[in-house]
């Protein structure tokens, strides 16, 4: 069977995931928008919005408003793989977003998260 091919999955079903992780954990939807923002340039109205619409992950991170240069400051495993190790890199921007969500699940201060 065919690996489902992440980007061209909903963005709004994996968004959701997402924002259930971490709330499972004690944070919130405001803080996943946050550091999505953060990453993206996206607002949280433009995250609602695109939650709503057909979009997909690939074309969420394709048509991102301003991908934040300091996002190459993000670096540790996820499933297993470093993420700056990864050379695609609309995969290596999927995943820095699967990394921020990991650190705020895991506890970690917003301004670390942010690498302020």
């Amino acid at each position: 069977m065919p690996r489902a091919d992440v980007t061209q999955m909903a963005f709004g079903k994996l968004y959701s995931l997402l924002v259930a992780k971490a709330v499972k954990k004690g944070r919130t939807r405001q803080e996943v928008d946050q550091v999505t923002g953060w990453l993206t340039g996206y607002t949280p109205d433009d995250l609602a919005r695109l939650e709503q619409s057909d979009t997909s992950y690939g074309d969420f991170f394709r048509n991102a408003p301003a991908m934040n240069s300091d996002r190459s400051l993000i670096t540790g495993k996820i499933c297993g793989i470093a993420v700056e190790e990864i050379e695609d890199p609309l995969m290596r921007d999927i995943r820095y977003l699967d990394k921020l969500v990991d650190e705020l699940a895991k506890g970690k201060p917003m301004e670390k998260i942010l690498r302020k």
